[in-house]
Formats: structure tokens, sequence, C-alpha cells
């Protein structure tokens, strides 16, 4: 059983006084187009640097929850993942170069090229998604990186942290030059790799884990609702999450996986809208058809134009037009019945703008009531019966047939706003919903780090 050292903990407060460094997805990939083993150093080098800081917020952050959320069993498992890996990183062995290829690392690049610049991203205008819920209440009292990482002076940190290297400078160098890494670049590239590997792995049950410790809490509090605050944390807590998630998944690819014109890593350079909503379709309605042992279910009418390309993770739009699909099947089955002889059909219209691409999707589910509307947003808010997570968790994500945990929306709002875009939903009491899904088609936000 792991257990937080005193030694441990100094470690840790000392990392979570440095602010985290967002990345943008212009920025991820020019970094990884055609790596070599030099420029997947530096991008270990930049991981092992950034990856520990990240970990030290959460673990910080864990142990000052409010209400006394920090000592449910579940929520101390977690902290414990969290720390075990900012250990296995802070631990892990330097790299031995020889002096010339140190002296490579370390060079300006002979030409002036650098990463691009990021913006701050959309999302952070909200206050870390206060104004999404209505008045906020009562902060939690936890120190953590400010929204847009500095003070009003515009050079320094609030909350006291100290300064960092800008990221440009630390994690782009232009490895051209040198024709030849050694043997020891390789290998050590390939030992992080399976330690990011191993640490991805622990981390896989965290949402499901995270979960069940706001049910003990509930339970131990009989409470109906969670309060703003939790809300506001688990916000925070969960976009942090896709955040490393997304950054040790793109270096395990750079790593791993074979060369693909279309592909840097996880990141598809031309991913194609039209293709990931046709196949979030057929799942969705694959799952509906399963849960209501149906032969047909609702149909779904797909207008998009075939060759619409962009820059994306396709796993992230994957994961958001499913779970809203499968509300929107949902909605209308529940309404006409499952033995209905004819469904409406849900539309799912996507549009390229100039800076955003937008996917609209509208049912005739009969809608929600405006009083309920806030609450959509809310983790643990569900309209399906009889929903219990209370299990052993191993899946990575909700798999529930067709409306899981009161997951699904909140999560697919941060998958939206991770890159820049945002998740809106507006409904018609009485007739249906319409939701629609913004995509920054510029990829130049940064990530929203909490």
């Amino acid at each position: 059983m792991f257990r937080i050292s005193s030694s441990l903990w100094e470690r840790i407060h000392h990392y979570a006084s440095f602010p985290q460094t967002g990345v943008s997805l212009q920025q991820m990939v020019l970094f990884g187009q055609n790596p070599s083993q030099g420029t997947l150093l530096r991008g270990s080098q930049f991981l092992l640097e950034e990856l520990p800081v990240r970990l030290a917020h959460r673990v910080k952050e864990l142990d000052q929850l409010p209400h006394n959320l920090s000592d449910m069993p579940s929520i101390n498992k977690v902290k414990n993942w969290y720390a075990q890996s900012f250990e296995e990183l802070i631990h892990f062995p330097p790299i031995r170069l020889p002096a010339h290829i140190r002296a490579a690392l370390l060079a300006p690049p002979a030409d002036p090229v650098s990463l691009p610049e990021s913006f701050p991203n959309p999302s952070l205008h909200y206050q870390y998604y206060s104004d999404d819920y209505g008045t906020p209440q009562t902060g939690l009292g936890i120190v953590s990186t400010p929204k847009n990482g500095k003070s009003a002076n515009g050079n320094a940190n609030g909350n006291n942290q100290k300064m960092r290297i800008p990221m440009e400078r630390r994690y782009y160098a232009n490895m051209s030059h040198v024709k030849e890494w050694p043997p020891e670049v390789r290998e050590y590239n390939r030992s992080f790799t399976q330690t990011l590997e191993s640490i991805k792995k622990r981390h896989d049950p965290t949402v499901t884990t995270v979960a069940q410790g706001v049910l003990e809490w509930k339970r131990s509090r009989n409470a109906r609702n969670i309060n703003l605050d939790v809300q506001h944390w688990l916000d925070r807590f969960y976009m942090s999450r896709i955040g490393i998630r997304f950054l040790i998944g793109q270096h395990i690819a750079l790593n791993t996986l074979q060369p693909h014109p279309d592909y840097v890593g996880i990141i598809c350079t031309r991913a194609n809208v039209h293709d990931i909503v046709q196949e979030a379709i057929e799942n969705a309605r694959f799952v509906c058809e399963e849960h209501y042992s149906m032969f047909k279910g609702p149909p779904v009418q797909l207008i998009c134009p075939k060759d619409l390309h962009f820059a994306y993770v396709p796993g992230h739009l994957s994961h958001i037009c499913f779970e809203l699909l499968k509300n929107s099947l949902r909605a209308v089955v529940e309404r006409f019945g499952p033995e209905s002889d004819a469904y409406p059909a849900i539309r799912v219209v996507v549009v390229e703008g100039k800076e955003d691409i937008t996917i609209k999707i509208s049912d005739e589910g009969g809608g929600i009531a405006r009083s309920a509307i806030p609450l959509i947003w809310t983790y643990m808010y569900t309209t399906m019966e009889g929903q219990n997570i209370d299990q052993d968790f191993t899946d990575s994500d909700f798999k529930a047939p067709m409306a899981g945990f009161g997951y699904g929306l909140p999560l697919s709002r941060l998958y939206a706003r991770y890159f820049g875009g945002d998740l809106r939903l507006i409904s018609m009491d009485g007739f249906g919903t319409d939701v629609y899904i913004h995509l920054n088609r510029l990829s130049s936000s940064r990530e929203p780090l909490p």
C-alpha cells in the first residue's frame, strides 16, 4: 500500500508552487512532425518537468477538499495514485549524454523557427465554470494556478508562484543538424515511454473512482445533490485529467506508432468530421437498439460536407458526439415508446465558420424543463432510474448502456472546451432539444489549466 512520506509531501508542495504550462494543438503538431530521437528526448524532458507540476497541483488539491471530501476512501486512493506517479517521475534516472550531444541540445537553433503563438482558452472566461451553474457560493480555498497564469502586472503569477522558462524555449528544438543519435538516447526514450504507459494504466479508473468517492461523501452526509464548490472542483480536476492524459498519450504515440501522413501522435491533422460523426451515429444507434431490444432505432440524418477536415483528436470528438447522440436517441425512444412504428428523425448539421466548426444535434424527445437546465451540467445528475455505480471499477471511463451516472454531458463539455471549443444546450420544453458543439478550427487555444 503506497503512503505519502513527509519528505515526498515537501517535494509535492515545492512542485505545486510552480505554474503549469499550457500547450495548443498547433504547437503539438509542429513539434511532433517527423520526430527524431533528439526531438523525442526534448519531449521526454519537457514531460519530466511538466507532469510532476501538474500532478503536484492535483495531489495538493485532493488533500484540501472541503466538507471532509478528502477523507473518503476512494478520494484517498486517487490521491495516492497521483502521488505515486509524481514520485516515479521525479526519481526517473537522468540521461548521461556525450558532451557534443549535450551541447547540440542546449545550443540555440540555427534558424529562427519557433512554435506558433498560442492564445488563452476562451473557456477560461467562465471563471472555471462558476457561471455555468448560477451564483457561485463560497470557494474551495485551494491554491491552484490562476485562470490566466498571470497577475495584474502580467509577468508574475498570482498565488506567489515561481516563474518558469517559457514553454517555447524548453519544448521546441530544431535537431536537424544532428545526423546520428547515440544508443543511450533511444534507450532513454524507450524507458521513459514504458514509465508513462504504466502511469497511464494506473490512472485508467480515475473518473469512476472519484465518482465513487463523491457517492461515498453524499451517502455520509445524506446529501441529495453535490455542493457547488464540489462541482467546480470536479470540473477542474477532470479538465486537468484530460490534459495529463493527452500529453502522456501523445508522447507514447510519437514513440510507438508508425509514422502516418495524416497523424502526429494521436492528433489527426486532417480529421474528417463527416466520418467521425457518422461512426458515432452508428455506435449510438447500436447501443440504443441493444438497450431497448429494438429492431430499428430512431433515424439520424447527417448533413455535413464529406470533405470537411481540420486538426483535432478524433477520440475526443467521437466521445462528445457519441454521448450527445445517446441522450437524443434515449429522449426520443422514451417519449414515443420502444414499440413505436415511426420516430421523428434526429438531425445532425455540421457547418464550418471562420473560427469554429459547429455541430448541431436536434431531437424531438420532449425537451427539458427550464428549471432542470442548470442541473444537467452537474455531476451525478441523471434522468435514468436505477443506475448505480457502487461496483468494482476498472473501466477508464463510464461505459453505461444508454444513460450513465450523470457524467456524459459535463464531461463532454470539458472535452469540447479543452481545445478552445464549447458545448451549449437549448431546450424547448414539450418538443425537443438542440445541442451545439463548437470546435476551434484554428487549433490555437492553449489548454485551460486549472
